[in-house]
């Protein structure tokens, strides 16, 4: 279920219009048309709930492709759940910080279903793609009632490797500063655009990651 029917049940449930501002003659043409644009309507996240499953995988095979569900080597070794999860929680702080203030106040769960970086092998020679895949439903704040249906968002999008790799990080551009970022900007796209994000085509690496 796309965005714009999960904010027209939020709005919806708190009585709101989104035609309210129109006139008359506008509030009474066609719905559908070559021209016709969706009102703004904009979220107040007031908090976001990052869930990421034990019954996830964790891969640390040296490998062009590990298999598992997480891969994650620029943390040192630990739990890489709490990482993959500390990660989520900075990139979608900066999403809500960065987004206009909001008229419907929202609750946003998600839930990671798969983050795989690079390994080591894959990291300093070909490269590869980040495989950053999760849900997401939005909530009524005060009573949890959700909002439609979880919508998954694959975010994937190509990692750097080899020389270009190496000099990123010498610039202090991380994979970790890479997937953060992206990840701030999917959310910024999926809380504000209509259509919300639509991960680009990354070949045959790209569809080995498809859920």
């Amino acid at each position: 279920m796309s965005y714009i029917r999960m904010i027209a049940a939020v709005l919806l449930g708190f009585g709101l219009s989104a035609c309210a501002s129109v006139d008359t003659a506008t509030r009474n043409a066609p719905m559908e048309g070559p021209e016709m644009r969706p009102a703004p309507i904009s979220l107040d996240v007031q908090q976001v709930r990052i869930s990421v499953p034990e019954s996830l995988k964790v891969s640390e095979a040296n490998r062009y492709y590990p298999g598992g569900d997480i891969v994650w080597r620029e943390d040192p070794p630990g739990d890489r759940h709490a990482q993959v999860k500390a990660i989520f929680e900075q990139a979608f702080s900066k999403a809500v910080e960065r987004a206009e203030p909001g008229l419907v106040p929202v609750v946003l769960d998600v839930e990671v279903t798969r983050f795989h970086a690079l390994s080591e092998k894959a990291r300093y020679t070909i490269g590869g793609v980040h495989a950053i895949q999760f849900k997401l439903q939005l909530r009524n704040p005060e009573t949890g009632e959700a909002y439609g249906e979880p919508k998954f968002v694959k975010a994937d999008f190509n990692a750097l490797g080899g020389q270009a790799a190496v000099a990123a990080e010498q610039r202090g551009v991380t994979q970790k500063v890479r997937i953060t970022e992206h990840l701030a900007n999917v959310m910024r796209i999926e809380l504000g655009d209509p259509g919300g994000y639509h991960a680009q085509s990354l070949g045959l690496i790209g569809a080995l990651n498809q859920i």
